[in-house]
């Protein structure tokens, strides 16, 4: 029986997730993480350190002097390069190191896109100790930190004084007052997000997802994902053929991806690249072939290098909504979610933070309260599903 190993950080919500895909594959599966999952993994769960990427590593590689380990994935960011150096010194399939840091570090992969000639947002960077400016370029821009994600620190600056202030915010939130700060153009258009597996470097898309109802900021709190796409054909090809050379880019061989790409009038331009499938409850949101097959069923047959069943998405539009957090503080109660379950199209509702836990709004914060399922028969069927989802959730916060 083939053993994987899923890297997972503390705060992620998928533990369980990857574990019934373990057990639908029939594949042993270690849960590497800094805590023990919610529950019972007997000797399939080995604790590590995110942070020390590689003292976590020889944790995996030493597990896997005792026990044989056919393949590393990360469920999240935090453990991209934990993946990387693992699976590299136990022989499978794995990203170079090199290249699953390029995807943490967003200056870096800025200058990969760039040298490569791919279409991204203008930027640069405001060094510790340097002037505060736009760089040349220009406003409105967006200021974000270099390694954070969901929406964490990211905050559109429309003047100097703005970006004064974003910048100061910025090195608060990540609690390091020397911190570079990355600087880019702000982009219009229609926001989409390319879900992919990649095997030898070459991607192949999962699902496309349209983010109706993108926010212009000042903050950017992911609200509704849709799938399929409803962008034009020529479009979406688009998308395919720019991912795949932001792949390239980076200098990702294996795993899987996700990909957020901005389209205006035909071009479109990579705004990230993840070495990491999608975040939080959101893949539940997507089933593959005749019996549902899940994301993270495809992502550990991907990570033993099992041949890939030609699975296509299911036929029906699928989305979901990521109910954000208003304002930070201490979460009373979310209301309306009974109201919610009663709307027919919605498949599942489930909260991940807990009345009486302190929260933090967007740029401070990086997680959601919860998510919200929806299928039908149409993209928009889905979307009008989620948004009317949306109005009738309360978020008590004080």
């Amino acid at each position: 029986m083939p053993r994987a190993v899923v890297v997972l950080p503390s705060t992620t919500y998928r533990a369980r997730d990857f574990v019934e895909a373990a057990e639908a594959l029939g594949v042993d599966l270690v849960v590497a993480s800094e805590q023990p999952p919610p529950f019972e993994m007997g000797e399939g769960y080995v604790q590590i350190d995110c942070s020390d990427p590689h003292r976590a590593a020889e944790t995996i590689v030493a597990l896997g002097d005792e026990v044989p380990l056919d393949g590393v994935v990360a469920a999240d960011d935090a453990g991209v390069v934990v993946a990387a150096l693992a699976g590299k010194a136990l022989g499978v399939a794995a990203n170079d190191p090199s290249a699953a840091a390029a995807t943490r570090d967003k200056l870096e992969m800025r200058r990969r896109f760039a040298a490569s000639e791919i279409s991204q947002p203008e930027f640069a960077v405001i060094e510790p100790g340097s002037a505060i400016d736009d760089r040349g370029v220009g406003y409105p821009a967006v200021a974000k930190p270099l390694n954070r994600s969901a929406g964490q620190g990211v905050i559109r600056v429309d003047t100097p004084d703005h970006l004064s202030a974003a910048v100061g915010r910025i090195r608060s939130i990540i609690g390091d007052q020397q911190a570079p700060v990355l600087i880019e153009s702000f982009l219009v258009g229609d926001e989409l997000a390319l879900e992919g597996l990649v095997r030898g470097g070459e991607l192949a898309v999962l699902a496309v997802f349209d983010k109706p109802g993108r926010p212009t900021g000042p903050y950017f709190p992911e609200t509704i994902l849709v799938t399929p796409s409803r962008l034009p054909g020529p479009v979406q090809s688009e998308a395919t053929r720019v991912a795949q050379r932001a792949v390239e880019a980076v200098g990702i061989e294996h795993g899987p991806v996700h990909i957020e790409l901005m389209a205006d009038e035909g071009k479109v331009r990579v705004i990230e690249l993840a070495a990491r499938s999608i975040g939080g409850l959101c893949s539940r949101s997507l089933n593959f072939g005749l019996m549902g097959t899940t994301l993270e069923t495809l992502v550990l047959r991907n990570s033993l290098g099992l041949d890939k069943p030609e699975l296509r998405r299911e036929r029906a539009a699928s989305g979901v909504l990521m109910i954000p957090i208003p304002r930070s503080g201490t979460l009373d109660a979310v209301d309306g979610i009974d109201r919610v379950r009663e709307i027919e199209g919605i498949t599942g509702t489930d909260l991940t933070i807990q009345p009486g836990s302190q929260v933090l709004s967007p740029p401070e914060g990086d997680r959601y309260l919860g998510f919200v399922f929806a299928r039908g028969d149409t993209p928009d069927q889905v979307e009008s599903l989620l948004t009317r989802a949306n109005a009738l959730i309360d978020v008590k916060v004080s």
